[in-house]
C-alpha cells in the first residue's frame, strides 16, 4: 500500500471534506476521490460516509485511521533514525485551546519550540474545552489547552500554575465602572453575555448561588472576543475570563473582577498511550521539559 494514499485518507479524515483536503494536498478533488474509492475497493470495506459536502468515518474508517497513523509514524521514525538529526524534523502539530491567560504561556512555548524545529508548523484551533476534548479523542487535535473543570480520563496533563480571574466587561460610561469590584447584586437585572460552555456556566451558577435563576441571560458566546464586540455596542455585560478580556479595546470596554473572587485553572494535555508522529512526540517531550507552565 502506498504511503501517499494513506496521507490522502488522513487528510480527508482530518478536514472532513474532499475539497479542503485536496487543496491542502495540492491535487484536484476528482483525483482525490478516485484514489480513495480505489483504496476502499482494494480493502473491500467502506471507510468514508459521503453526505453532501460532509465526510465522516465508518467504524472501519476509524480503525483504519489508527493503523494509517501507526504506519506513517513507523515510516517517519525510520526516516528520522536514518537522518539522526532533530533539526531536520518537519510536519504539523495541531493545538486546540480556548481564550485565557495561559495562551500567552503557550505562545512562548511555541516560539521556543520553533526556534529548535523551524520546519514544524503549529496549527492553532480556538474552541471551548468540550469541543477541543472531542476533537482530541477523534484524532483531529494533538495537544489541548483546557480550562478546568475538564474530563482528564485517558489524558496526560500538566496543570499550569497561574490562575485566570473572571471579570465583567463594562463600557466606559457605565456607572459600575466606578466600583473596584463587581458583585452579583450588580448584575441581577443586567442583560448578560455568558460563556457557552457547560462547565463555565456551572462555575458561574455556583458563584451566583440561589440568584442564578434570576439572571437575565441575553446571549451566550463561545468566544470572549465576540462577547466583547457585543458589549461594546451596548448589547449586554460579558462575564468572561480575564485572559479573553485582555484583548478587548480599553477605550470600548473596561474589565472589573468579580467579588468574591472567582478563578479558573488551566491544563495542557495530550492523549495517553496513543501512537503519534515523531513531530507530535517531540512536541510533547518539549512540553514536559518546559518550565514556563509552572512560573
Amino acid at each position: 500500500m502506498d504511503f501517499r494514499i494513506l496521507r490522502y485518507f488522513l487528510a480527508v479524515a482530518r478536514e472532513q471534506s474532499f475539497t479542503k483536503a485536496a487543496e491542502q494536498l495540492h491535487i484536484t478533488q476528482p483525483t482525490l476521490s478516485r484514489q480513495l474509492a480505489a483504496l476502499e475497493e482494494e480493502l473491500g470495506v467502506k471507510l468514508l460516509v459521503r453526505s453532501g459536502r460532509n465526510i465522516t468515518l465508518t467504524d472501519q474508517g476509524i480503525f483504519f485511521k489508527r493503523r494509517a497513523l501507526e504506519l506513517l509514524d513507523l515510516e517517519e521514525r525510520t526516516r528520522e533514525a536514518l537522518k539522526g538529526e532533530d533539526e531536520l524534523m518537519e510536519g504539523t502539530v495541531t493545538v486546540g485551546c480556548g481564550e485565557f491567560t495561559a495562551v500567552e504561556v503557550l505562545a512562548e512555548f511555541c516560539r521556543q519550540y520553533r526556534e529548535k524545529y523551524p520546519l514544524v508548523q503549529i496549527a492553532i484551533h480556538t474552541a471551548t474545552a468540550d469541543i477541543t476534548y472531542e476533537m482530541m479523542n477523534k484524532g483531529f487535535v494533538d495537544v489541548g489547552l483546557f480550562m478546568e473543570p475538564v474530563n482528564t480520563e485517558g489524558l496526560e496533563y500538566i496543570r499550569i500554575t497561574d490562575s485566570d480571574h473572571w471579570v465583567v466587561g463594562l463600557r466606559p460610561d457605565d456607572p459600575l465602572v466606578k466600583k473596584d469590584f463587581i458583585e452579583k447584586e450588580d448584575l441581577i437585572d443586567k442583560p448578560l453575555i455568558l460563556p457557552e460552555r457547560t462547565g463555565a456556566r456551572s462555575l458561574l451558577a455556583n458563584w451566583f448561588g440561589k440568584d442564578f435563576h434570576r439572571l437575565h441571560v441575553a446571549y451566550t458566546s463561545n468566544l470572549g472576543t465576540n462577547a466583547g464586540i457585543l458589549a461594546s455596542k451596548g448589547a449586554g455585560y460579558p462575564v468572561s475570563l480575564e485572559g479573553a478580556g485582555r484583548y478587548w479595546r480599553e477605550d470600548l470596554l473596561i474589565q472589573k473582577r468579580l467579588y468574591p473572587e472567582i478563578t479558573s485553572n488551566t491544563v495542557v494535555a495530550w492523549r495517553r498511550n496513543i501512537p503519534n508522529s515523531p513531530v507530535v512526540n517531540k512536541f510533547i517531550e518539549e512540553i514536559k521539559a518546559f518550565d514556563g507552565w509552572k512560573n
